[in-house]
């Protein structure tokens, strides 16, 4: 069963968690600090992170960022009270793969957790990809079962909400499609939110796929409206 690294500060919560995961089978350990989750990833490579985002010391955006940073692509699930969609956004931006607003009923937290293990296969290598899972960009190859990237002589590991993302724009090429539409359909964000985390992805994915980010040829932008996505330069 699954090992689940839980970030969380207050100790009743916490040990309240434990109990129930590990009634359900997972094998659950605590971290009360932002400091405690990094140390801890970086020496027993957890199945996923459960992550509060307000920590004592460093909070939950950054641990998410910095495991991100240091090339760890362990799905982490935020737990938060703050639910306004700005903060969901900042999560997502930060490296999260999914979050759970407090309070919440167990049922949902474990369907959650569920649904990000299921995704762990893949990453794993597969013998044999549907030719319609990979999409070649400017000579790269993005492979949508093992969210990577190859340029020919590297490979960038890609997170769950860049290729996301990537696969709605491709779905809908040569068609303009609006920030609100991004938020609802690919994020699943309803309320009106001015953000700049769309714009922050765009640009992450750019560098990774256009020959000249300062001057895209694929990933578009039209302008006060949204983006477009063009096969052919």
């Amino acid at each position: 069963m699954s090992t689940i690294l839980l970030v969380e500060d207050e100790v009743h919560l916490a040990q309240g968690l434990k109990f129930n995961l590990e009634a359900e089978g997972y094998t659950v350990q605590i971290a009360e600090t932002g400091e405690q989750a990094l140390d801890h990833v970086a020496q027993q490579a957890p199945n996923l992170v459960l992550l509060d985002i307000m920590l004592p010391g460093i909070d939950g955006f950054t641990v998410a960022s910095e495991l991100r940073r240091r090339g760890c692509f362990v799905p982490i699930l935020m737990l938060t009270a703050r639910s306004r969609p700005d903060d969901v956004l900042k999560g997502f931006e930060a490296g999260a793969d999914d979050y759970l607003p407090k309070p919440f009923e167990l049922p949902i937290l474990l369907a959650r957790l569920h649904g990000l293990l299921r995704r762990l296969q893949w990453t794993q290598p597969v013998p044999a990809v549907p030719k319609a899972d990979r999409t070649t960009i400017a000579g790269k190859t993005i492979d949508f079962n093992t969210l990577t990237l190859d340029t020919g002589e590297t490979k960038v590991q890609l997170t769950l909400m860049e290729v996301n993302l990537l696969r709605y724009l491709i779905q809908h090429e040569s068609q303009t499609v609006s920030r609100r539409q991004i938020l609802e359909e690919v994020w699943n964000v309803n309320e009106s939110t001015d953000t700049r985390a769309i714009d922050n992805f765009i640009v992450r994915l750019r560098r990774y796929l256009e020959p000249d980010p300062a001057n895209p040829r694929h990933l578009l932008t039209v302008r006060c409206v949204g983006y477009r996505f063009v096969l052919a330069p």
